[in-house]
């Protein structure tokens, strides 16, 4: 009798284990690491430090992309090799990182512009919105915030950035319409000191508003970029994780959809972006104006493809660079309960 009880006994037993077995699935992985999973306190320092690092490594294409844009036709330069074998060649290392340091605000900007992003999109997660329309949304707030706290910065760092086309340009060319402050080159002057020399030029030309010269241009080329990037980043994303095999890196694929997204986003804005280096630089004319400026100097070309190239291999390497660490640092940030959750 007792025998049988104890059957009994297993035999119930093993049903509810098998029963618990087979009604509990492993916890489904999260692919998206949302803004309310992260300790915030890990976050932002490691954010900045990311932004600073990948600005460092990267800022060279940065300056020879500005260069090739707002120069005329092909009066210094004839491509990106061109360009980084010339400024090597007559300044050193430093002529590729001319402007670089006040170009460093852009990570005071970077922390709005993220923030601003990820709390878009955790507001908008509480409605039922589609995953890439959250991101085209979120992604055009951030940069207007981003574009508004950046602009005075980046006209100062654009008028150091086009001072060496300048300095190398023949007797006859056009580039010298790239100083309009009037600045003497001749004179030796130090980086801190040619700042502060241009930042009073600015002022004394064009007052305050003069800092935010091209904003308008700047919102036109940024805001429609940052959405239309983060939006492709989360379709590339999202087909790539239902064709990749499971053993593949989750952060591999993330990597890479950042990189096309890029990519497809760099080839459908660039003309925005020539027209806003070009007024941030020259401080003349409207968006319209220049426009129309480009298309009579140098037709389809220069509207549309001019420093494509360099721009497209800067967007490459910032697009991987920036969601290498973006998306490395949220996994490190991630809180304790969500850990097993989450690959690499």
């Amino acid at each position: 009798m007792l025998i049988n009880l104890w059957n009994s006994l297993k035999s119930i037993i093993g049903s509810d284990m098998s029963a618990t077995m087979v009604e509990t699935p492993p916890p489904e992985l999260i692919t998206t690491i949302e803004w309310g999973m992260m300790d915030k306190s890990k976050f932002f320092p490691l954010y900045s430090l990311s932004g600073f690092t990948v600005r460092c490594a990267l800022y060279p294409l940065t300056l020879i992309k500005t260069q090739i844009q707002v120069q005329r036709k092909k009066d210094a330069y004839k491509g990106v090799y061109d360009a980084i074998s010339k400024i090597y060649a007559n300044e050193g290392v430093s002529g590729l990182y001319r402007g670089f340091w006040l170009s460093n605000f852009q990570i005071i900007s970077g922390v709005f512009y993220i923030t601003t992003y990820e709390g878009v999109r955790h507001e908008l997660g509480k409605h039922e919105i589609n995953p890439r329309l959250k991101s085209f949304i979120a992604g055009g707030c951030a940069s207007l915030v981003g574009q508004t706290v950046i602009v005075p910065f980046d006209v100062l760092s654009q008028h150091l950035m086009v001072l060496g086309l300048v300095k190398g340009s023949a007797e006859n060319s056009m580039n010298p319409k790239l100083n309009p402050l009037g600045l003497d080159l001749e004179q030796p002057m130090s980086k801190i000191a040619l700042a502060k020399e241009v930042a009073a030029r600015v002022y004394r030309l064009h007052g305050v508003l003069g800092y935010y010269r091209g904003y308008t241009a700047s919102l036109a080329a940024y805001v429609p970029n940052s959405a239309l990037w983060w939006a492709l980043y989360t379709a590339y994303q999202d087909e790539l994780f239902k064709i990749s095999p499971s053993w593949v890196s989750h952060l591999f694929i993330q990597c890479v959809a950042g990189t096309l997204g890029g990519f497809t986003t760099t080839i459908l804005t660039n003309p925005l972006d020539i027209v806003r280096a070009r007024l941030q630089v020259e401080g003349v004319g409207t968006m319209k104006q220049v426009f129309k400026e480009l298309w009579r100097e140098e037709g389809f070309t220069g509207l549309y493809a001019k420093g494509l190239s360099a721009r497209l291999v800067q967007s490459a390497c910032f697009s991987f660079s920036i969601i290498l660490g973006y998306e490395s640092i949220k996994r490190v940030s991630l809180s304790d309960e969500y850990r097993t959750r989450v690959r690499w």
